[in-house]
C-alpha cells in the first residue's frame, strides 16, 4: 500500500526539480567544465561550489542567496583578463526576470573565501525589452526578457571577464531572478572558483561593489511587485550597482 505513495512522491520530486534549474557546466575560454548536478553530491573535482537542491530562496535576507548554499570547490578555471566565460543551465522555465553575474576577489585562497562584505561587483546583467503595448513584463511569447533565452534548458549565458581586472583568486556568481508570481521573488544562483592571471590593475570602486546578500530589499519595486498589472510602468531596472566593465570603458572613451 506504501508503494503508490512512494511513486506519488517520487513524481512530485521530479516535477519540482524540472521546474527549477541551476547552473551545471560552464565553458571557459573554450574549455569545458563539469558542474555540480543538484540531489546526486560528487566526489569528483569540479569548479564549482556544490549547492545542496534545486529550491529557490524566496527572502532577500537569506544566506543562502550568495551561492545556493554552496560552500566549497576542490578545483578553480584559470582565465585571463577577456576571456569568456558561459554558464549553461540544464533546465530553466520562467521567461520572467534578469540575469546577473557577479564576481568577487578572494583575500587569499579559495579555501578561505566566503563572499562575505561588500565585495562583489557586476560584471554582466541583462533585463526587460518589452514595449508594454504588446510585450509586458509578464508576456510569456514572445518574452521580452533575456532570460527567456535560457528556457528548456542546456542553454548557455555568456559574459567577459573585464579587460584589466587585477589577478588573484575570485568568485564568480551568476543569478537568475525569477519573477513570474507576482510579489514573489525567486532567487537562482551558484558560484565557481576562478583564478585570474595576468598583470592588470582595474578594480571596481566602492559604488561598483555590493554584500550579497544586501544588494536588494524583499520590498524593492523591482523584486516585490504584481507583474500581472499592466497599468504598472512597463520597464525594469535591475537590482544592484553599475556593472564594472575594466579597462574597456576607458578604451572606448578614445574612439572617435
Amino acid at each position: 500500500m506504501m508503494l503508490p505513495t512512494a511513486l506519488t512522491a517520487l513524481a512530485l520530486f521530479a516535477a519540482e526539480a524540472a521546474a527549477h534549474g541551476a547552473v551545471t557546466s560552464y565553458v571557459i575560454a573554450g574549455t569545458k567544465y563539469p558542474g555540480y548536478q543538484g540531489f546526486s553530491p560528487t566526489s569528483d573535482p569540479v569548479i564549482q561550489r556544490q549547492w545542496p537542491d534545486y529550491n529557490p530562496t524566496t527572502s532577500a535576507t537569506d544566506s543562502k542567496i550568495r551561492c545556493n548554499g554552496g560552500t566549497s570547490a576542490k578545483l578553480a578555471a584559470t582565465v585571463a583578463p577577456g576571456d569568456s566565460i558561459q554558464a549553461i543551465w540544464s533546465q530553466w522555465t520562467h521567461s520572467q526576470g534578469p540575469i546577473i553575474v557577479w564576481m568577487y576577489k578572494c583575500a587569499g585562497a579559495h579555501s578561505a573565501c566566503d563572499g562575505s562584505g561588500s565585495e562583489w561587483f557586476k560584471i554582466d546583467e541583462a533585463g526587460f525589452h518589452g514595449d508594454g503595448k504588446t510585450i509586458f513584463l509578464d508576456t510569456e511569447v514572445n518574452s521580452g526578457w533575456d532570460i527567456a533565452k535560457l528556457v528548456g534548458g542546456n542553454k548557455g549565458w555568456t559574459s567577459k571577464i573585464p579587460q584589466g581586472l587585477a589577478p588573484g583568486n575570485y568568485l564568480i556568481r551568476h543569478e537568475l531572478i525569477a519573477l513570474h508570481q507576482a510579489k514573489a521573488p525567486q532567487w537562482y544562483a551558484e558560484c565557481a572558483q576562478l583564478t585570474v592571471t595576468g598583470s592588470g590593475t582595474a578594480s571596481p570602486s566602492s559604488s561598483q561593489k555590493a554584500a550579497i546578500p544586501g544588494y536588494a530589499k524583499q520590498s524593492d519595486p523591482n523584486i516585490s511587485f504584481n507583474i500581472n498589472d499592466h497599468t504598472l510602468p512597463q520597464t525594469y531596472t535591475v537590482p544592484g550597482p553599475a556593472v564594472f566593465k575594466g579597462t574597456a570603458a576607458k578604451a572606448r572613451s578614445f574612439t572617435a
